[in-house]
């Protein structure tokens, strides 16, 4: 019977082998499975700016770096006090779009020369602009609603209506996505002026007799908003950098900052033709405005000298800040 218990233990042990096999093949208990692994969630990616304000935490020294808190967040300003017995005051810098708070251009000389000026300086980190808020995409532009060319031989002149129907214009989007968008839009605003607030409360704590806002591109428009929301009766002063408004947001820049009434200075590039028929609108509305203390000041852009651009823009800074500039009354 040799034969017989050679075959009987063939059997078994490809029966344990197939048994093994469905065991490898099951998931174990607890672990997610194909169906449901696209509810695992992921690390959310930080902000830019946050990875920005890292590697400027890992560069600067620490006698320059403040970290401010607003609306139960935390983020990194630079700090530089002046360089004379009695400061005039502090400049409170905002950086644009994508910028941070030592960018290179406007921003961070700035923040380096106005101590020797008898300025404090005060440059904030500015939260990604419209974090979270998903471009629109119309039906030309999205690569999943293009046909392939077998579907493009065999459409016709008319389309059938049935197939166009879900497909809704840019500027006919659901109420659901526009409103989603404004929400969006109005979280990520009141991030950005809770922060100049909080900025404008540490220069207050350093016994800054006169505060300035000053921002550069769409720094320059949170500057302006700022004031004319909050309306802080100690800042008296806003200076204006190649001002843009960030896309999405209202009302323009030529409605916002003639209605301020305060002491502003609007430097602009006049080579760059959007930048100087914006500039000219802001003058032409100031003037219906009648407002009392808007001065426009013109600047040359030399991409070829950017030190000699700095400088420029660093001593019509200066010459403006020891002309026009209004003190608060205390």
């Amino acid at each position: 019977m040799p034969s017989l218990h050679a075959l009987l233990a063939l059997c078994l042990l490809l029966l344990g082998a197939h048994a093994y096999a469905e065991g490898e093949a099951s998931p174990a208990s607890g672990e997610p499975t194909d169906t449901d692994a696209s509810t695992v969630k992921r690390t959310a990616l930080p902000e830019r700016s946050q990875s920005d304000a890292s590697a400027l935490e890992r560069q600067l020294q620490d006698k320059q770096q403040q970290q401010l808190k607003a609306a139960e967040e935390s983020f990194l300003a630079l700090w530089l006090p002046a360089n004379v017995g009695e400061p005039s005051g502090a400049v409170i810098l905002l950086p644009g779009d994508d910028e941070s708070a030592d960018w290179p251009q406007s921003i961070g000389p700035l923040r380096r020369k106005l101590p020797d000026a008898g300025w404090h300086s005060l440059s904030l980190s500015l939260p990604d602009p419209q974090a979270g808020i998903p471009p629109v995409r119309s039906a030309d532009t999205d690569p999943a609603s293009q046909p392939t060319a077998a579907q493009a031989e065999e459409s016709t002149d008319e389309p059938d209506p049935t197939e166009t129907a879900g497909t809704a214009p840019v500027e006919n989007q659901p109420p659901s996505v526009t409103s989603d968008r404004e929400a969006q839009r109005k979280a990520h605003a009141e991030r950005v002026l809770a922060r100049i607030e909080a900025g404008i409360a540490f220069a207050q704590q350093q016994q800054a007799k006169t505060i300035v806002l000053l921002g550069h591109g769409s720094g320059a428009y949170w500057a302006a908003r700022f004031l004319a929301e909050r309306q802080p009766k100690d800042v008296q002063n806003l200076l204006l950098v190649a001002a843009k408004r960030p896309d999405g947001f209202s009302p323009a820049l030529e409605e916002l900052i003639p209605s301020l009434k305060l002491a502003t200075g609007d430097f602009y590039y006049e080579e760059q033709t959007r930048d100087r028929n914006a500039a000219l609108e802001r003058l032409q509305t100031s003037k219906r405005q009648k407002h009392p203390a808007y001065i426009q000041i013109a600047m040359q852009a030399l991409p070829g000298n950017p030190a000699a651009e700095q400088e420029q823009l660093s001593r019509r800074i200066r010459g403006w800040l020891s002309k026009h500039l209004h003190t608060s009354a205390r």
